[in-house]
């Protein structure tokens, strides 16, 4: 197959567009759905699809959180003033309660009391878990990296303990058909696991003998 190009110069670039290419491009995204604490006792939850797990010895996870108007989000904050946050793994139950809490809260109110959202409190953290999430990764913060031109910073947190529902995990594995993760694609859309390829392993898992 031959494809015809074209070639979109970065040098220069404005900051919607290429926010609009790069989050095109780098499809499918997993969403992570991050409850937090403010200092004032405010529960705050909100999704974010620049996600992934960058280490597994310690397990640790990053997410990428920009500036929204020149200031902090309150998920980034927060993770700043305490040092804490929780993923809760985002699948297609919870996806319309979850896209619900991109909306923009004042800071004093909280996604999951302005939405009925319950939780479950924290067990090796002081940040509460979504309760109709199946997976919750309890995460404390090891670094904040700012990158580029200061618009993005990457908050990398250490795995300290993961919650696991009996319904996705069978004691060894996580079984991410009975999962049903969803992840983020370009502009306002969202997809499913839909067709899954199966082939052998080349390689050892890291810590295998």
């Amino acid at each position: 197959m031959t494809h015809r190009y074209t070639t979109v110069s970065a040098a220069g670039m404005d900051t919607a567009t290429a926010y609009r290419l790069i989050c095109g491009v780098v499809v499918p995204r997993p969403v992570a759905w991050i409850t937090t604490v403010g200092k004032d006792g405010t529960i705050n939850a909100a999704p974010f699809s620049s996600y992934n797990y960058v280490a597994h010895s310690p397990p640790m996870v990053a997410v990428n959180i920009g500036t929204r108007l020149g200031e902090l989000k309150d998920t980034a904050r927060n993770i700043r003033e305490t040092g804490w946050f929780c993923v809760n793994v985002a699948t297609e139950a919870v996806m319309e309660t979850l896209h619900l809490c991109g909306a923009d809260y004042p800071p004093e109110v909280g996604e999951p009391q302005a939405l009925g959202i319950e939780l479950l409190p924290g067990t090796v953290t002081p940040v509460p878990r979504i309760a109709m999430s199946p997976i919750h990764l309890e995460c404390r913060l090891d670094q904040a990296v700012t990158l580029g031109r200061g618009l993005n910073t990457l908050y990398i947190g250490e795995v300290l303990a993961f919650q696991l529902a009996d319904s996705v995990y069978d004691g060894r594995n996580v079984d991410s058909v009975k999962l049903r993760p969803i992840a983020r694609l370009g502009g306002p859309y969202y997809s499913a696991l839909g067709e899954i390829f199966h082939r052998p392993a080349l390689q050892r898992p890291p810590g295998e003998a």
